[in-house]
């Protein structure tokens, strides 16, 4: 019964984000690669590879605001970081555009055709939305 308890209090505590783990394809660039996985009550996406970081490995984040931060490099770079809200919607976070070195507002929505529609705001109505594709 203790045994049941714990297990019940384990999976009430984790994220529920398995519906977005993975790895999704961008439209920008020729279609960078976000790896998403759960960090700690979270999930976060980090760069996996795009055509240019095939090109130019050695990319870093030359256009961060923060000049401090602008010798990380880009592959492995994390770049969301949001929370469940409920069935296949994550938000109340962060998304970071190293295209522009802007952190915006961020909330993702998982589509009924498995489609990841991401949306950053500056506030509202001052937004801008992409739709990832899976990797299969």
């Amino acid at each position: 019964m203790i045994y049941a308890l714990a297990l019940a209090a384990a999976l009430a505590a984790a994220p529920s984000s398995p519906g977005i783990v993975g790895v999704w394809k961008t439209p920008v660039d020729g279609g960078s690669t976000i790896r998403i996985e759960p960090c700690g009550e979270a999930v976060c996406g980090r760069v996996v590879g795009s055509p240019r970081l095939t090109a130019f490995p050695d990319q870093k984040d030359a256009r961060n605001r923060d000049t401090a931060l602008r010798g990380r490099p880009i592959a492995g770079l994390l770049i969301l970081k949001l929370r469940p809200l409920g069935p296949n919607r994550w938000g109340d976070g962060w998304v970071y555009n190293p295209q522009d070195g802007g952190t915006y507002k961020g909330a993702v929505q998982l589509t009924g055709d498995g489609r990841l529609r991401l949306q950053g705001c500056i506030v509202a109505p001052l937004c801008q939305t992409q739709t990832w594709t899976r990797v299969r």
